[in-house]
C-alpha cells in the first residue's frame, strides 16, 4: 500500500455531511419502527422487523442487538440536542425493563450491550429510576454467569449446556462496562471485581502471542484450567476474525479505562497494531484479517466502525498517561480518522431513501454478521450502524461522554 492509497481524516465539512445523512435515515426509521425493533441485519439493504420468537410477535425485544437502536437515538440527541431523539430513546426503557422483569431471553453475556445503551444512559443522564432498576437487575443476572474458579463470564446459553459451558468470547470485553457501572452505582465492589478478573483472563488467553485473537475460548468450568481457543464466525480457528480483533481494540481499551491495568492497555495496543497492519488499501477490513485485496472476500464495515471507535478510545487512554505516549496516541487517532473517512466515502448510505422506499434503512452498507453460516453477508447491521454513528459523534462533539466509560 502506498501513501496515496490512504485517505486522510475527513474534514469538518465531510463529517457534517455524513452526520446529516445519518440523521435523515434515523428520522425515517423512527417513523417506520415506532416501538418495534428491526432484525439484526438488513435484507436487500432494508431492515425487516425482528422475527417472532418465543411466542412474542414480530418486532419484539429479543436477541442481543435491540439496544443499538435506542443507542443510536441517544447519539442523535448528542449530535443535535433535539428533544425528539431524546424522547424516542426514553420510550424504549419500559420495553427493556419489562424484558428483564419477565426473564425474556436473558441467557447471554450480551446483557452488557443491551442494558448499557438502553438503560444505563437514561439512568445516568436523565435520573430515570425505572432504567436504573432495570440496569441493576441485568447486572445481577450477568453476575450469575460468572463461573468460578475460572473467573470468566460464560458467553451464551444455559449454564448447564455442555457445548457452551466454560466458553467466553472476545465480544464480552464490551459487556463488562455494565458491571463497572453497577459498582459505581451501588458501591458494591463485587461487580467490578468480576469484570476485572474476566478481562484479565481474556488478556492472558484469548490474545495470542502473534497479536491475533481467538473469537472464542474455553475454560474447564470446574477446575478453572484454560482449555482451547476456537472460532465461531471467523474463517478458521487459527485465523483472525476481523470483528473480534476490533472488539479487542475497543474492549481492552475500555477495561483499562475502568481498571487502570497497564496490561490491558498493552493488549489493546497489540490488537490495534495487528489490525492496522492487515488492512487493505481503503482501510476497511475484510471479514477475516487473513484476507486482503484480490481475495474476492467480503468486507466487514462493522469491524471498521468498531475499530474506529476503539482506536480513539485507545488514543485517549494513551494521551492521559504521559507526553511520551503522545506520538502513539496521534498515530492511532489518525488511523481512526482514515477508517472513518473511507466509511463515509464508500460504505455509508446516502440518507435520501424517500417515502417510497420500503422498510428501515441501514446507515452503513457492506457488513458481515456470520460468513460461515451465511447470515447477514454483505448487508447492513445494527451494531455497524451504531458504532459508525458513535465514530461520527466522537469526531463531532467535543468532550462527548461515552456510555461505555465511567464519567471522566
Amino acid at each position: 500500500m502506498t501513501a496515496t492509497d490512504v485517505r486522510p481524516s475527513p474534514d469538518a465539512g465531510a463529517t457534517a455531511h455524513a452526520v446529516a445523512a445519518a440523521l435523515r435515515t434515523i428520522g425515517r426509521n423512527i417513523d417506520a419502527l415506532g416501538d418495534r425493533y428491526p432484525a439484526d441485519t438488513t435484507a436487500g439493504n432494508r431492515y425487516p422487523l425482528r422475527p417472532p420468537a418465543g411466542g412474542l410477535p414480530q418486532g419484539s425485544n429479543v436477541g442481543w442487538t435491540t439496544s443499538f437502536w435506542p443507542g443510536m437515538l441517544w447519539l442523535a440527541y448528542d449530535l443535535t440536542g433535539e428533544e425528539r431523539y431524546r424522547h424516542a430513546a426514553l420510550s424504549h426503557v419500559e420495553s427493556f425493563a419489562d424484558r428483564v422483569d419477565r426473564g425474556i431471553d436473558l441467557d447471554t453475556h450480551d446483557l452488557g450491550f443491551l442494558y448499557t445503551l438502553a438503560c444505563v444512559i437514561p439512568a445516568r443522564r436523565a435520573g430515570h429510576r425505572r432504567a436504573r432498576g432495570a440496569a441493576l437487575a441485568a447486572a445481577d443476572h450477568l453476575m450469575t454467569r460468572v463461573l468460578e474458579p475460572a473467573g470468566i463470564i460464560q458467553a451464551w446459553g444455559d449454564l448447564d449446556d455442555p457445548r457452551q459451558r466454560g466458553r467466553t468470547i472476545i465480544d464480552s470485553l464490551m459487556n463488562t462496562p455494565l458491571l463497572f457501572w453497577a459498582s459505581d452505582a451501588t458501591g458494591d465492589h463485587r461487580y467490578a471485581d468480576a469484570a476485572r478478573r474476566h478481562a484479565a483472563q481474556l488478556r492472558a488467553h484469548i490474545l495470542r502471542p502473534d497479536g491475533t485473537t481467538f473469537h472464542t475460548y474455553y475454560w474447564d468450568a470446574e477446575t478453572g484450567a484454560p482449555l482451547r481457543g476456537e472460532t465461531e464466525q471467523g474463517h478458521a480457528d487459527h485465523s483472525c476474525w476481523a470483528r473480534g480483533q476490533a472488539w479487542g481494540i475497543y474492549g481492552f481499551s475500555l477495561n483499562h479505562r475502568h481498571t487502570g491495568d497497564p496490561a490491558l492497555l498493552a493488549a489493546a495496543r497489540t490488537c490495534a497494531d495487528y489490525f492496522l497492519d492487515h488492512l487493505p488499501a481503503d482501510r476497511v477490513a475484510y471479514w477475516d484479517l487473513e484476507f486482503g485485496d484480490g481475495s474476492g472476500q467480503e468486507r466487514d464495515s462493522s469491524a471498521a466502525a468498531i475499530a474506529a471507535c476503539g482506536l480513539v478510545e485507545l488514543a485517549d487512554n494513551l494521551a492521559d498517561r504521559a507526553d511520551a505516549y503522545r506520538a502513539d496516541a496521534d498515530r492511532y487517532r489518525t488511523a481512526a480518522g482514515q477508517i472513518l473517512h473511507s466509511l463515509i466515502d464508500g460504505y455509508a448510505t446516502a440518507g435520501h431513501g424517500g417515502e417510497r422506499q420500503r422498510g428501515p434503512e441501514a446507515l452503513l452498507r457492506h457488513g458481515v454478521y456470520d460468513k460461515p453460516k451465511g447470515i447477514g453477508v454483505d448487508e447492513g447491521n445494527l451494531w455497524g450502524d451504531y458504532f459508525y454513528l458513535e465514530a461520527l459523534t466522537r469526531a463531532t462533539v467535543t468532550g462527548w461522554s461515552s456510555p461505555w466509560s465511567s464519567p471522566r
